[in-house]
């Protein structure tokens, strides 16, 4: 199954160097005033590739002093792994359109990112275009070193066909209590309509959670993030009744514990997989689906819910020696016209305030992404936090070892990983 993740952002060999970010060594506020060429890293997407191209090309047709020149990230273990050794070495791009917000605060660790708000009206632009949902963006020191670009809000896929068979409503599908969910995958499961009612990667990276615990614990809080201030939420009520949701599913079987090699949602093996908008051009000619918010306890209303970003931002990287024209051009490619362009060859949705009233004709000549563009709206990110990845790899380990294999009781498990998060929050 597709996802808009790191592969293997634990993995990371990041050399810490400074103190924060934005200095990048040399004469910062020189840089920030210089103009002449830059240079972008695009993903390997290549619907974001044939976006980055022709947002280049428009912006390189009105600025021949200015030019960019544009290229996916380079091959690595992961994005991360590379963009941190250019950091290291020195030779990271101007711009890269798909930094990861876990990763933010290991680059500015590592002194290779410069602040955007040093750049005149950078903080009125951000949170003008992203609205209330820009505040979890900015870092423990208050500035913005990442520009929030696009989200894939997680949702509850379903496979229609797969819902007739086991005698549920394939319309109007009552999941939105953990009652109503187990009822269904208890009905999925005993009339063998699938081999299991939905299939979360049951391994032990650390951005699973993103996929099964995180969207679940975002919705039952509230909105909560899995730390505040450097405290854990997540070994709270709210915290363990969403594992124990999940820890009923694997108990019974509606949920394998075996990794499978493959879409099991594509291949028909599972009922149900939680994704984000990417999946509707994956999905369209292969199942017949219909998207739900995920669930809570109680059944939030629907335009309540609450669930996992799964953003991926731009960020400017302080090796940059024109970030005068960077800045430009982050405005330019992050422009209500480019945000367009982004939202119709992608299908992910642009951080933007209201974004459904933005792009009124394109939500209604396709329907199908209007229920993640008014989820957009309610998303929680990951908090940005020291040791980000590390206190998400120690809340993984606890997840594993109690939620999918039952070695642990569940409140030992969140008790004993919120304890060493605080610890690496505040390492």
């Amino acid at each position: 199954m597709r996802r808009t993740i790191p592969a293997a952002l634990l993995t990371v060999a990041l050399a810490a160097t400074a103190g924060c970010g934005d200095s990048g060594g040399g004469d910062a506020g020189k840089a920030n005033a210089a103009r002449g060429p830059i240079t972008v890293w695009l993903s390997n997407n290549a619907e974001e590739v044939a976006w980055g191209k022709a947002m280049v090309q428009a912006w390189n047709t009105q600025h021949a002093e200015e030019q960019i020149t544009a290229q996916e990230i380079p091959a690595g273990t992961s994005s991360e792994e590379v963009i941190g050794a250019a950091i290291t070495a020195g030779n990271a791009p101007c711009l890269i359109f798909n930094t990861a917000p876990a990763a933010v605060p290991q680059f500015q660790k590592q002194g290779g990112l410069v602040a955007l708000d040093s750049f005149a009206g950078a903080t009125d632009y951000i949170t003008g275009r992203t609205g209330a949902n820009a505040g979890q963006y900015t870092s423990p020191d208050g500035k913005f070193y990442q520009l929030p670009w696009k989200s894939n809000p997680v949702m509850i896929f379903y496979n229609k066909k797969i819902f007739a068979q086991a005698g549920l409503d394939p319309e109007k599908p009552q999941l939105a209590t953990y009652d109503q969910f187990l009822a269904a995958a208890r009905k999925i499961k005993s009339s063998g309509a699938a081999q299991a009612a939905i299939y979360p990667a049951p391994t032990s990276e650390f951005f699973q959670s993103w996929f099964d615990f995180y969207p679940l614990f975002a919705a039952e809080s509230g909105g909560k993030q899995l730390l505040d201030g450097g405290k854990p939420q997540f070994d709270s009520p709210e915290g363990q009744r969403v594992a124990e949701f999940w820890k009923t599913l694997y108990d019974e079987g509606l949920a394998p514990k075996e990794k499978y090699n493959g879409d099991s949602f594509a291949d028909g093996k599972a009922a149900m997989a939680i994704v984000g908008p990417w999946a509707i051009s994956v999905y369209r000619d292969k199942v017949s689906w219909g998207a739900v918010p995920v669930p809570t306890s109680a059944g939030t209303p629907a335009d309540q819910v609450k669930t996992f970003s799964d953003a991926k931002n731009v960020a400017m990287y302080s090796a940059c020696q024109n970030r005068a024209t960077a800045w430009d051009v982050l405005k330019f490619a992050t422009s209500k016209e480019q945000d367009g362009a982004l939202l119709t060859a992608t299908g992910q949705m642009p951080l933007r305030a209201d974004l459904p009233a933005a792009y009124p004709d394109h939500f209604a000549k396709n329907p199908a992404y209007q229920g993640f563009a008014q989820q957009a709206a309610r998303t929680v990110e990951v908090p940005n936090v020291p040791n980000s990845v590390a206190i998400w790899q120690a809340f993984r380990d606890a997840y594993t070892e109690s939620v999918i294999f039952g070695k642990k009781p569940v409140s030992d498990a969140l008790s004993a990983a919120a304890e060493k998060a605080e610890q690496l929050a505040a390492s």
